[in-house]
């Protein structure tokens, strides 16, 4: 008999520990309703920390760390933190964008000096200016994790071979590359596989009662609670941001963990209206959890951590949210925080969907008021 590849190769655990761990119910109502609409698994103890390496770049020192959820493979992370530091540090968890691109996670945030890959370096190039986000922050004064998530980098899934309905549409795309000359390389062999085997790691977390952004919620709830309980970290001063994806995960974040009290948004505010019709194909299922849109408007997670100050940074340009989606969602968040302004900042910015060195200047800044 013939067996078909896994669709969940590397995460043959995973269903088993969704089922043992339960369900989260959240730190208040609302937060246990954004808890059972994303079907987010119940927390486990803080995991225990390896650090694998350190070294210093460029005023940073850098701290390679790897742990272990209770599904899957190693999860690794780095920590940050600025080389003269002395003291106990506020702490930023930054959250790494989707990119389109699983085979890179949260190096994509790091300098890692001469080690740092030509895949890293363009990514970075093309999406945050050419910025390690991650040591800028550090340098700006916090002690900051950054980590893989589910089904990225260390935790991506296994795709070779590829299961079934992801090698068809692998093959088609060889087929083409092909033809016009292309020799891909193993990143962009694995991201384009990527793209295709999201709809089924959707499809698997459905029929296990969570989601895909459940998942990765769960994932960014143990990588929180890491980073307070460093040492030489303040776990009431923390915060938490990211761009596109990583800004969607931050504003879920926020919500479901009641010690944060700072979160940026950049490039990942809308009304889910408007996302109709035009703006349907350009998310991932980070954005498109069932039943979710029932329950809460996307600016409204805003409201469940009423301890929280938002930064929310509009791209004018950006051509994955349409203008009028974009501005409701602002006049609701502004109208929301009438009465306590301190609350809610929203800044537009002339470009496309990209992190600018405005931008990330903006958050340096954010942070060092708000913590």
């Amino acid at each position: 008999m013939t067996h078909s590849p896994s669709p969940i190769a590397g995460f043959e655990d995973w269903p088993e520990a969704v089922r043992r761990l339960g369900r989260s119910k959240g730190h208040n109502t609302a937060s246990g309703l954004l808890a059972q609409a994303l079907g987010v698994p119940a927390p486990i103890p803080t995991p225990a920390v390896t650090v694998r390496r350190t070294r210093t770049v460029d005023g940073v020192q850098l701290q390679d760390l790897e742990w272990q959820l209770p599904y899957g493979p190693p999860t690794r992370g780095f920590l940050l933190r600025p080389t003269q530091a002395e003291g106990i540090l506020p702490g930023v968890l930054w959250l790494h964008c989707h990119g389109g691109n699983k085979w890179l996670g949260a190096e994509r945030l790091i300098d890692a000096g001469t080690e740092t890959s030509e895949e890293v370096t363009a990514l970075q190039q093309n999406l945050y200016s050419g910025h390690a986000a991650a040591n800028d922050l550090a340098r700006a004064g916090f002690a900051v994790l950054v980590h893989d998530s589910f089904s990225w980098g260390s935790r991506r899934f296994l795709l070779d071979p590829p299961p079934a309905r992801v090698a068809e549409g692998l093959s088609a795309q060889r087929a083409l590359w092909r033809e016009e000359g292309v020799k891909p390389t193993p990143a962009l062999e694995y991201n384009t596989a990527a793209a295709l085997h999201e709809h089924t790691v959707a499809k698997t977390a459905g029929l296990l009662g969570t989601s895909y952004a459940g998942m990765v919620a769960f994932e960014d709830l143990a990588a929180l609670d890491i980073l307070r309980a460093l040492p030489d970290v303040d776990g009431n001063r923390v915060g938490v941001g990211g761009f596109s994806g990583g800004g969607g995960r931050a504003l879920v974040l926020s919500a479901l963990a009641p010690k944060v009290r700072a979160a940026v948004v950049c490039c990942m505010m809308t009304t889910l209206k408007g996302l109709f019709p035009a703006h349907l194909d350009t998310h991932s299922w980070l954005l498109a959890t069932p039943g979710l849109a029932s329950t809460f408007e996307w600016p409204e997670l805003t409201r469940i951590n009423r301890d929280c100050r938002y930064l929310v940074q509009f791209a004018g340009g950006d051509p994955l949210f349409s203008s009028e989606g974009m501005h409701d969602a602002d006049t609701w968040l502004r109208d929301d925080a009438a009465g306590t302004p301190s609350r809610y900042t929203g800044t537009w910015y002339d470009t496309g969907h990209v992190v600018t060195p405005a931008m990330l200047a903006e958050t340096l800044e954010y942070f060092t008021v708000s913590l």
